[in-house]
């Protein structure tokens, strides 16, 4: 028995509550060493010695070229739990309890595993309206000037005697009047980049928190858009930009005009004065910023006043707009007590309004339910663009980084995961496909049929290319023909119809070495779709069980067998 591939973490993503009632414990062992994997759990707070235990036998649930991933879910569970695993492979049995192999139990049960309290406050909850969300992403200068339609043309406006500045002409009004466009691709939530009082076309370099910037239009205009998204069934959640703000925002010019004697001086991280504003972009600040950019000051969320006041901005657009979330820049650079108390804050505010983090990396930490329901899963874009755009993993190499993604994290946050294959921060992923359509088809399908918040970039679905910043920023092209619109339809529409491809469990059916055919099943209660995606070049055969079922969509696929870079999904 391979004993060091064997892991579990109590009270984390290894053992967690789905609710008050229900329990979930994973174990990690080699792949197929195990002949058996058993779950004896009892009542850690039972009056009897010894605890009497229940045997469950664990279900193999993923396996990669490494590793097998086993289960049990134990409903109608003790609050308080004591558990042990029982190993068994060809040569012997082994009892793993404590971080110890033993061959038997004993009478002490604070020896074994332990959950204290399957506690409702430590129970990972999010909101459930994202379960079922498909997400448009818009970065506002760029995709509208008025219905179906972008000027393409600068703007400078003045606010209290600050400039700032539009690139491309889009505003608050050209999205309003294009609801009806995102509606009829089926997304039922937007992600808008940010849109309050910022220096530059980007406005990640705030000005002012309490107001939309005039560049994009009025505080009235964006309480049109929330009302008109509402009335239309679609969710609006906004960027806060809380980690830095811009060098003009009010209490930096203070500190930049006052020095040490400012008020404001412990809002912001690592000053030294004379604090100056460097002319050359060039230039280290003698401040910490985001990055080293000069524009974008390092706000101190340690602080009192400035986390009250950062707090009260997260709260004022949910009670004042009605905003249906947050989706918060820079997150893993500011302190997690912060994001706890920003949390709460906008959750008494709105119990339902979704918080998303910008965390590149994997976002285990901001997980456990204290301070984000999600993050933005760019990982998922990295494995996509390995299997599909440089087509340099085979379908074994990509199932371990997807079982990577569906293990990492507790059941309910693996549902409302923001996947991502395109944002304003990275080339458009067509691009990365070196503008193929099959392939790039191909990662939407895995997107759309994927557990997790599917997002769309505003411009995917008419085919939009870049890799430097400009490009991939560059205007919708509203005249252009749409080459994606109607395939992107069918897919949110396919996902939208079928709960099981929302919420429903991910089985994987076939990942083989030295093949790019992956298979997949999204299983819920008595529905099962199987997605059969093709990356090689060869037709591949579906077996007679897979060709029984109901074709829900598919392309090359003819006489039982899809052609290369084809797929089908399958009503079983």
């Amino acid at each position: 028995m391979n004993k060091s591939a064997i892991l579990h973490i109590p009270m984390s993503q290894y053992a967690f509550g789905l609710d008050e009632k229900t329990v979930v414990i994973r174990l990690r062992t080699a792949a197929g060493d195990l002949q058996c994997c058993n779950l004896y759990y009892g009542d850690r707070a039972c009056r009897k010695t010894p605890v009497e235990f229940t045997k469950i036998e664990m279900r193999r649930l993923y396996t990669t070229e490494d590793f097998d991933f086993y289960e049990a879910i134990i409903e109608n569970c003790y609050k308080r739990l004591c558990y042990y695993f029982e190993l068994i492979d060809e040569k012997e049995s082994l009892l793993f309890y404590g971080d110890q192999f033993e061959h038997e139990t004993v009478d002490d049960r604070s020896e074994y595993f332990q959950l204290p309290f399957n506690h409702r406050a430590d129970i990972v909850s999010v909101p459930e309206w994202a379960k079922h969300a498909v997400f448009y992403n818009i970065f506002p200068d760029s995709f509208a000037t008025g219905k179906r339609f972008i000027s393409g043309k600068s703007t400078e406006k003045e606010w209290n005697g600050e400039i700032t500045r539009g690139l491309l002409g889009g505003t608050i009004k050209g999205i309003t009047e294009n609801i009806d466009y995102i509606k009829g691709l089926g997304a039922n939530a937007i992600y808008i980049n940010p849109i309050f009082v910022a220096g530059e076309y980007h406005k990640y370099d705030l000005l002012d928190y309490y107001h939309i910037d005039p560049c994009l239009g009025t505080n009235e205009d964006f309480a049109e858009l929330v009302a008109k998204c509402h009335n239309e069934g679609i969710r609006v959640v906004i960027d806060g930009v809380f980690n830095h703000c811009g060098w003009r925002f009010f209490a930096f010019d203070d500190v930049v005009r006052n020095g040490e004697k400012s008020r404001y001086r412990d809002w912001f991280y690592g000053l030294k004065f004379p604090v100056i504003r460097p002319d050359d972009p060039e230039a280290y600040p003698n401040y910490e910023c985001f990055g080293y950019e000069r524009l974008m000051p390092k706000l101190n969320m340690e602080n009192p006043e400035t986390k009250e006041y950062f707090c009260n901005v997260g709260k004022y657009w949910i009670e004042n707009f009605h905003i249906d979330g947050w989706r918060l820049d820079v997150a893993s650079e500011i302190n997690d007590e912060f994001w706890r108390e920003f949390r709460n804050t906008v959750k008494k505010a709105n119990p339902e309004v979704l918080l998303i983090g910008e965390i590149w990396e994997s976002a285990n930490h901001w997980l456990d339910g204290t301070m984000f329901d999600s993050s933005m899963n760019y990982d998922f874009r990295r494995h996509c663009k390995r299997f599909f755009a440089e087509e340099k993993d085979d379908a074994a190499r990509f199932n371990e980084r997807v079982v990577n993604m569906l293990t990492r994290y507790r059941s309910q946050t693996i549902q409302v995961q923001l996947n991502v294959l395109d944002s304003h921060d990275v080339s458009r992923f067509l691009s990365v496909c070196g503008e193929s359509i099959e392939n790039y088809k191909l990662a939407l399908l895995f997107q759309m049929t994927f557990p997790g918040m599917p997002m769309l970039f505003y411009g995917d679905e008419c085919g939009l290319t870049g890799i430097i910043e400009k490009d991939y920023r560059r205007p919708m092209q509203w005249n252009k023909k749409m080459l994606l619109t109607d395939y992107i339809k069918t897919l949110i529409s396919l996902r939208i119809s079928h709960e099981a491809l929302q919420v429903g469990n991910f089985e994987v059916v076939a990942a083989k070495q030295n093949s790019r055919v992956y298979k997949y099943r999204r299983c819920l209660k008595k529905e099962n779709i199987l997605v059969v995606i093709n990356m090689d070049n060869n037709m591949v055969s579906l077996n007679s069980s897979e060709m029984n079922g109901t074709v829900l969509l598919s392309e090359k696929l003819l006489d039982g067998k899809i052609g290369g870079k084809g797929f089908a999904v399958i009503s079983e």
